[in-house]
């Protein structure tokens, strides 16, 4: 199998699971939001440390705790993806699937946002435009709800800015996750016991179906980033960007015909106004894609080695 193929199967398993998650969350309950956060945190140190003990890579560790700034952006981003991954459990069972596929169809639009406000960036016409319909989206969304969407604008957010923390550390997935999630294991863990304490917890107590669907939610949590990953290394970008839609569009799906949420004429209007904007943003990443290759200069071949041609 080329490398290609494999990073193809990658992105469609990862964005596959992702897309049907909601369907897991909603076997979690009666578990509360923040009950099956602690849980999915404190497995997720569980089975990455095992995956990592067993691919013998532990001594990372060492080298990343020399490195204050590179732990206080683990921090960081522990935080970011504690804040979306509990708005994403809030949102599914309190039956707002829709509303948080909205979240990550938006979530490219504002990782451009992010880097005009933050890397300081500067964005082509096309790309402006999307902004711009993704706004009016917004408006729309917001007087159909009769509040802002803020579950999918947390959501979008504290996504995007995980991964712009993320793209600045540079750590592999699996550390990377083991540390997010280490970093947040202790206070998960102190919750966990509280509620056992306290007589709610629901941790052994509904079935044993249940009690292992919990503990497989760090397996469900860590496996989709690691073939993502896996995918990333393989595909070009714009091959990954227009797979990473293959999620909401399930999630979606999974809202509107599965879970029965409504969509009224405005929504469905305020959704099309997002698809229009990702269809401007994706069109205009794929072109430019594919002028910067074509502005390349051929590798030179010397001897029967491809040389890669000089500047």
């Amino acid at each position: 199998m080329t490398s290609l193929r494999l990073g193809y199967l990658y992105g469609l398993g990862a964005y596959l699971l992702w897309g049907f998650f909601p369907l897991y969350l909603k076997l979690l309950r009666p578990a509360g939001p923040l009950e099956i956060l602690a849980h999915r945190v404190v497995w997720s140190v569980v089975f990455v440390a095992l995956l990592l003990g067993a691919l013998r890579n532990i001594g990372f560790l060492r080298a990343l705790l020399r490195r204050p700034w590179a732990m206080a952006g683990m921090v960081a981003a522990a935080a970011l993806i504690a804040v979306n991954w509990g708005t994403y459990i809030y949102g599914v069972n309190s039956g707002r699937v829709v509303e948080t596929a909205l979240g990550y169809f938006i979530n490219p639009l504002v990782v451009v946002l992010l880097g005009v406000l933050v890397l300081r960036e500067r964005l082509r016409p096309a790309q402006w435009v999307a902004l711009g319909i993704g706004a009016s989206a917004v408006v729309v969304l917001t007087v159909d709800y009769g509040r802002l969407p803020w579950l999918a604008l947390t959501l979008a957010f504290s996504f995007a800015g995980y991964g712009l923390v993320k793209k600045r550390l540079g750590l592999p997935p699996a550390e990377g996750l083991f540390v997010e999630s280490a970093v947040l294991a202790l206070p998960a863990l102190a919750y966990l016991v509280w509620l056992a304490a306290a007589g709610d917890s629901t941790f052994g107590h509904v079935s044993a179906g249940h009690t292992a669907l919990l503990v497989l939610a760090g397996a469900a949590t860590a496996i989709p980033l690691l073939m993502f990953a896996g995918a990333a290394n393989r595909l070009p970008l714009s091959s990954l960007g227009m797979v990473q839609y293959l999620a909401p569009i399930l999630q979606l799906g999974c809202g509107v015909l599965i879970f029965h949420e409504p969509m009224p004429p405005a929504r469905l209007a305020g959704f099309a106004l997002v698809w229009l904007a990702l269809i401007v943003f994706t069109a205009d990443a794929v072109r430019t894609s594919r002028a910067t290759r074509s502005r390349q200069p051929e590798p030179t071949v010397d001897r029967g080695v491809v040389v890669p041609a000089q500047s």
